[in-house]
Order: C-alpha cells, then structure tokens, then sequence
C-alpha cells in the first residue's frame, strides 16, 4: 500500500539565481505482517498521509540533487526508520522545467515547460536485500522524415500492406534502464549521457542520417549504443509507439502530391519493444 501522486515544487536558491524541480512521487510499502488485512489490526500501518508527509520533509530537508539519489532517500528512510517495513518502492517523475535564455544569457528565475521527455526513476529495497535503481525517460517523441523503410516482410492472403524503402519513421519512445550496484554515480549526468545516445542512434548523423530498416532494428540500435557507450546500464528497456502517415490523394484536386502533405494514422498504430541486457 501506499501514496500516489504527490506532487510538489522544491524551490532552490543561490544568491539572486533560483532553481526549480517539479515532480511527482509515488511510495509504496510492504510491512513483515499482513495483519491489517487478514485481522483488521492497523496498529503497524504507517497512514499513507504520514508517507506523504515523510516525502515532503525530506524534499525539504534534503533537496533533489537527482531524482535517483531522492528515491534512494526515500528508501532509506522507511528502512531505516521503521521496523515494521519488509520492502519499499519509490518512483519519482520530473516535470520537465528548462531556464528560460534571453539572447543566449540564462534567466535567474524564469523557466519553461519543454515537453521533450519525461524523466523518471524507481527504487526499491526488501529488508537484508540490495538497493535496486532503475531510470527512465517516457513521452519522448521523435521524427525523422526519410532514412527509414519497411521491405522483404513476411507476406500471406491477408498482407496488404505495400513495401515501402522512404517513409517517415515517428514514435513515442519508453526507455527504463537498470544499475549495478549503485555506487557514487552521478545521475544526472549519466541521464544526460543516455538521451543523448539514444537521439544519436535514432537520427544517425546530421549531414546524412542512417538508413533504419524497421522500427525494431532502430530499437536494438539505440540499446546498443546506450550499451556500449554507458557501463553503468546493465540492462535497458525500449518500447516504441509508432505513428504512422499516408499521403493525401490530391488526384481528384487536379495536384500531384509527392509526399508533401500527410495525414497522421493514430490508431491502431504499432508498437515494438525489446529488454536487452549484458552477459
């Protein structure tokens, strides 16, 4: 059991210059005995207005130098507060708040909600067992307007699907990753490390691109490079929500519309993931 949802601004500052991290928390605990379901006892149940409370003041108490290391300070502290507690699991979530730039020069208080990937993380911990830290980033959709096809598939009586060598490739990507043993990392800059990749891998190089011939091949690559770049991540989760687009028959407008103007299919549309992990 616990609480969802709780939502707050810790607000930071140095000298005239502010800084702002948004999130939203979810703690849920198991307790050694199950007494308050099977007898109705509660008098082990810590009331999920207290977890709630115990999330605030550690907010307050000591800020969010990363989403991970607030999660394993949540953990700690229901393991190390209350005996009763046999496991406890963390997910914290980031609005994404970005320093607004005048002419290049950054604002002291001023920001801006840039929807480009939400990031996240969990943490979990059973009593006498090992702290357990995952990181993500969701909603992040991305769009590259050629490079991509979709040839040589599988085909029967209910194929009608054409071939295709030059379509847009666009998506809603879900990546989760897991650590190792959880050292001194720091996990902002291992996040940063992470998006980036997996924009590099999605896009290929700037002047050119890369030739993506299926959504799973564009899957396993960015896990790859994640991998081979980050060994910090033991294993990594992709899932990818395509977006399909058909062009407009302007034939009976009197226009020919050489993949000019598209219209979004958005359902169904497909999905594709993949867990790939090292030896």
């Amino acid at each position: 059991y616990g609480k969802n949802t709780i939502k707050f601004l810790r607000l930071h500052k140095e000298g005239k210059k502010q800084f702002v991290k948004e999130v939203e928390v979810c703690a849920h605990l198991r307790l050694t005995s199950p007494q308050e379901y099977l007898e109705g006892n509660n008098s082990l149940v810590i009331p999920t207005d207290t977890i709630k409370n115990i999330v605030l003041v550690l907010a307050k108490k000591n800020g969010i130098s990363s989403l991970e290391q607030f999660a394993i300070d949540i953990c700690n502290h229901f393991m190390t507060t209350f005996c009763q507690v046999a496991y406890v699991k963390a997910y914290v979530q980031e609005v994404p708040w970005q320093r607004l730039h005048e002419d290049g020069v950054p604002h002291i208080h001023s920001f801006i909600c840039v929807p480009d990937g939400i990031r996240f993380c969990e943490a979990e911990q059973c009593r006498n067992g090992p702290l357990i830290v995952f990181a993500g980033i969701k909603d992040l959709k991305l769009m590259k307007t050629t490079q991509s096809g979709f040839e040589g598939f599988y085909k029967n009586e209910h194929t009608t699907l054409p071939e295709r060598h030059d379509r847009i490739l666009c998506g809603e990507f879900f990546c989760k990753w897991s650590y190792g043993e959880c050292k001194d990392f720091d996990f902002n800059c291992i996040w940063k490390k992470i998006r980036e990749c997996i924009l590099e891998a999605f896009a290929g190089p700037p002047d050119c691109g890369e030739y993506s011939p299926s959504y799973q091949k564009t899957v396993n690559c960015i896990q790859m490079l994640v991998l081979s770049r980050v060994p910090q991540v033991q294993v990594i989760e992709v899932v990818l929500n395509n977006t399909f687009y058909n062009v407009v028959d302007m034939k009976n407008l009197g226009l020919t519309n050489d993949k000019e103007v598209l219209v979004p299919v958005e359902t169904p549309y497909g999905s594709c993931a993949c867990t790939l992990g090292r030896k």
